[in-house]
């Protein structure tokens, strides 16, 4: 299997759960112990071998885009991609607008998901499949989490309202696809974008109607590793914990930022 250099950061919501703090400043540029949400993610993506990055934009993408000239780690290209309806839709309508990246090896990530990349390598690393996504597992889980069942190292179902006596782990917002999987994913985005309630939904539904279908989706386990979500206020002092431990030197996030330009679209 190839291995992806693409990255999609679907990036475009204001965040409204974490409002005030988020009134004019997107949840992915909030201050996590010195860095940006964006900026972890894109250090930690190079650093395992992405060289590009595609930031689907939405509220304030002139802030993101003006970030981006600054932390942007040297040699990396990322560009954005503008969802003029981030208001109106969820995140699957970001992926449809992106479904041209998909022409190649690519990776998901969610831009509310800060991760060591220890997890993104084992993403990369883990046995081919079409789709492939990373749950972490715990002894129970919230309302909130984005549960999963599997079977043999293949996905059976993904959402949050899973019958508790169904799961066994939960997403965490990185997924990797290959050539074959990004096009079943296309496909299905294009069927879900037809349909009245398409815009609406988490692209995750459109993953769980494929595993439905019986397409092969592995799943990669990051037990042990350490990520965090930024959803509600909670989250946040949760992840500024998490992201100042990895300020003391040890190099999980080794790729330096360099001026640069940002290419919109």
């Amino acid at each position: 299997m190839t291995r992806p250099e693409r990255a999609l950061i679907l990036g475009a919501g204001q965040g409204s759960r974490l409002l005030p703090m988020t009134q004019q400043l997107p949840k992915c540029l909030l201050d996590l112990s010195g860095r940006s949400m964006l900026e972890w993610q894109l250090r930690g993506l190079f650093e395992c071998g992405v060289q590009e990055a595609v930031v689907v934009t939405g509220f304030r993408e002139d802030l993101v885009c003006e970030a981006l000239t600054r932390i942007t780690p040297r040699g990396m290209v990322v560009r954005t991609l503008f969802n003029p309806f981030y208001k109106l839709a969820d995140n699957l309508a970001s992926c449809w607008m992106a479904r041209a990246e998909f022409d190649r090896p690519c990776l998901i990530l969610n831009g509310d998901t800060l991760f060591e990349p220890e997890i993104a390598r084992r993403l990369l690393s883990a046995p081919p499949a079409p789709i492939t996504v990373t749950i972490d597992r715990k002894p129970q889980f919230d309302d909130d989490d984005m549960k999963v069942q599997t079977k043999d190292g293949r996905l059976c179902a993904i959402g949050k309202t899973l019958p508790a006596d169904i799961v066994d782990g939960e997403s965490i917002g990185f997924l990797r696809f290959d050539v074959e999987g990004g096009a079943m994913f296309v496909q299905e985005l294009e069927r879900n974008m037809r349909t009245p309630e398409g815009p609406g939904l988490w692209y995750l539904s459109a993953i769980h109607r494929l595993a439905q279908a019986g397409a092969h989706i592995g799943v990669a386990s990051i037990e042990g590793l350490e990520w965090g979500e930024l959803d509600f206020p909670a989250d946040l002092a949760y992840v500024r914990e998490l992201a100042g431990g990895w300020q003391g030197g040890n190099g999980r996030n080794a790729a330096q930022p360099q001026p640069t330009s940002v290419q919109t679209a």
